[in-house]
């Protein structure tokens, strides 16, 4: 098995305009995929706990003001851009509604800046926007990008956003490969902090990194600037430190509850990392009113860590069977054979997700219990599988090993946690929407585990890998390459699911979390020379100490 196996479509048709609107307010894009942090109706963040003279609310109307009454268009989309780089935009959708709108026409603007920010944003914003037609105004006759907007600095910044949109656009590759270019080559050119920020959009390139470990950073940009706007940066700043309050009472449910639990001291082989899992519901669950939510998922985690462990270091091929057979009879009179801890893990198991049915009937009027038990089982499968494989030393296929893989890594069993706690029901017969968004991240981030450097260093059991078997079969190839290459392309994916204008049954808060998975991926497996996580540490230390 993986060292860390868990948290360690439809081409586009160019249409004659390059942009088409879908203005549905129930099921498309534009609808649903609104701010990129949710709160519940009628309630607003605590502002008490922040210094006594400050007024949140005070804050969000000097902020609105300046929406109102910004005297370019251009420099309304840049106030746009900063608050939704700075994750306070969900204050003010309306009026970011509106200003998209009356901005759409940038897109046409020979300017560099202007056209790319107009596409960037109202892609976003839920708009169909071709962006092969709106670039091929900035590129030759063999497609190559002018070589006079490698002197535009901001445009070439922006160029590189958008890059990172791609849905299969060959201007949007074109793009990525000139920006890069040109960008590396400035830097030593470039005054300190603007070089900074330059490296950091190209190592940490805007839409595939964590917002919220990108919002500190261009906060600090933004404070490093000559000309500074003190409601925007107040806001932000109140919003960082009410996060952190919130997480830091969340982090410490989640380790009381896990010290409670004691299997870490039952099963002193099986990693205890309480905080490391913390950081997956974290990132991915973002929102005010998700609080219990991220608390009950990291207990999920948690659990598929354990269960992991139990296959890979302790339990015999014997024990493994009866403790498979156990979870798909769901009883806990089926458990009596099973040794003391798996007793003990069995009974945890059980009991959260049992929990968890409890709250989604009562919060949504569905009970989900009979899905979440299937969801299980198929892990526990695919476990067994890859036990099979080892001890009759069976070597899969690729394809057969990454199948099986995706199951393995524990995401689907967590996103039909996710599914159902917020407020979905599984369709019957037709689940596509759900299949599509959640199988990126899934690959996404089994190609990343399977990399070779994501090694979890408190975890030893033996272990495959993708890379090892693609390597078996095509001994010429570049294995890395090659799945540098899928994870590519599942982005692209996971972008047309969510940018593409078409309308889908999900809501904005789990497609938001579909793309947060796939964000946190890069993070948690960012393994430097030293087996480190130099960005995960970081991340850690900004938003919870």
């Amino acid at each position: 098995m993986a060292a860390a196996h868990v948290f360690s479509v439809q081409p586009l048709h160019h249409s004659a305009s390059p942009v088409a609107r879908n203005d549905g307010r129930s099921g498309g894009n534009r609808a649903f995929f609104r701010p990129s942090t949710v709160i519940c109706p009628g309630r607003e963040p605590a502002s008490h706990e922040l210094s006594d003279d400050f007024d949140f609310q005070e804050s969000v109307k000097n902020v609105q003001a300046l929406l109102h009454h910004h005297p370019s268009r251009r420099g309304l989309l840049t106030t746009v851009d900063h608050l939704k780089r700075l994750c306070i935009d969900h204050y003010f959708q309306d009026e970011i509604e509106t200003i998209i709108d009356s901005c759409a026409d940038l897109i046409h603007s020979d300017n560099l800046l202007d056209a790319t920010l107009s596409l960037r944003l109202m892609r976003e914003a839920g708009y169909y926007v071709s962006a092969d037609d709106v670039l091929q105004k900035f590129r030759n006759d063999n497609g190559e990008f002018n070589l006079g907007l490698s002197k535009d600095i901001r445009g070439l910044l922006s160029l590189q956003d958008i890059s990172h949109l791609n849905m299969g656009e060959s201007s949007l590759y074109k793009a990525n490969e000139f920006s890069s270019k040109h960008l590396r080559f400035t830097i030593k050119y470039l005054e300190p902090n603007l070089a900074i920020y330059v490296r950091r959009s190209l190592d940490h390139p805007y839409h595939v990194s964590l917002m919220q470990y990108k919002a500190r950073h261009h906060l600090s940009y933004l404070q490093s600037m000559p000309t500074r706007n003190m409601a925007i940066e107040n806001l932000a700043f109140a919003e960082f430190t009410i996060k952190k309050l919130q997480h830091q009472r969340e982090m410490q449910e989640v380790k009381r509850w896990w010290m409670d639990l004691g299997l870490a001291q039952e099963i002193p082989a099986a990693r205890d990392q309480v905080l490391k899992w913390y950081m997956w519901p974290m990132t991915v669950l973002e929102g005010f009113c998700f609080s219990r939510y991220r608390v009950e998922i990291t207990k999920i985690i948690s659990m598929v860590y354990i269960v992991d462990d139990i296959f890979d270091l302790v339990a015999t091929q014997e024990e493994l069977s009866l403790f498979t057979e156990a979870i798909k009879t769901w009883d806990l009179a089926a458990i009596d054979s099973l040794p003391s801890y798996m007793i003990s893990c069995y009974k945890a198991l059980y009991t959260i997700t049992s929990d968890i049915a409890d709250m989604v009937r009562k919060e949504h009027g569905v009970s989900p219990i009979n899905h979440l038990k299937k969801a299980w089982a198929t892990l526990f499968d695919g476990f067994m599988t890859e036990g099979k494989w080892l001890s009759t030393n069976q070597v899969p296929t690729s394809e057969d090993y990454l199948r099986n893989g995706v199951v393995t890594s524990g995401a689907p069993l967590v996103f039909m946690h996710l599914f159902f706690m917020l407020g979905h029901e599984l369709p019957e017969g037709n689940n596509d929407d759900i299949h599509r968004v959640i199988s990126c991240p899934e690959k996404i981030m089994r190609l990343w585990d399977d990399m070779g450097s994501a090694k979890d260093e408190s975890q030893n059991g033996l272990d495959g890998s993708y890379k090892e078997l693609y390597q078996r079969e095509n001994p010429h190839g570049d294995a890395e390459k090659h799945m540098l290459e899928m994870i590519g392309s599942e982005w692209e994916g996971l972008n047309r699911e969510c940018f593409s204008g078409t309308t889908s049954t999900l809501s904005h808060s789990f497609i938001t979390a579909s793309l947060n998975f796939a964000r946190m991926v890069r993070v948690m497996y960012g393994y430097d020379d030293e087996q480190k996580l130099p960005v995960l540490e970081d991340y850690t230390r900004m938003l919870l100490f």
